[in-house]
């Protein structure tokens, strides 16, 4: 049982990274929006959780940097307020 609900966040997590890295190739995310920030937090944290029931210690390591990455993105985006970059802005 707990394997099925640990491996069902552990693919949230995962079709949340892969799906704003899509995005993000299509050119429908901007990396530095809010969303993108999001989803990749969300996910890496999902995947987290799941590597404490199933640990392996690289993919542990790399979730680690994500998260890190992740929130280096949203106080960048914090900081710059309202004010759209121009990434953005080729987005629209």
């Amino acid at each position: 049982m707990y394997d099925l609900v640990f491996d069902v966040i552990g693919m949230m997590g995962t079709f949340l990274v892969v799906g704003v890295f899509f995005l993000l190739q299509l050119k429908r995310i901007s990396p530095s929006s809010l969303a993108y920030n999001l989803m990749n937090l969300v996910g890496a944290i999902l995947l987290l959780i799941s590597l404490c029931y199933n640990f392996n210690l690289a993919s542990f390591v790399i979730e680690l940097f994500w998260i890190a990455a992740s929130l280096i993105g949203l106080y960048r985006y914090m900081k710059q307020g309202k004010n759209p970059s121009l990434e953005d802005a080729e987005l629209s």
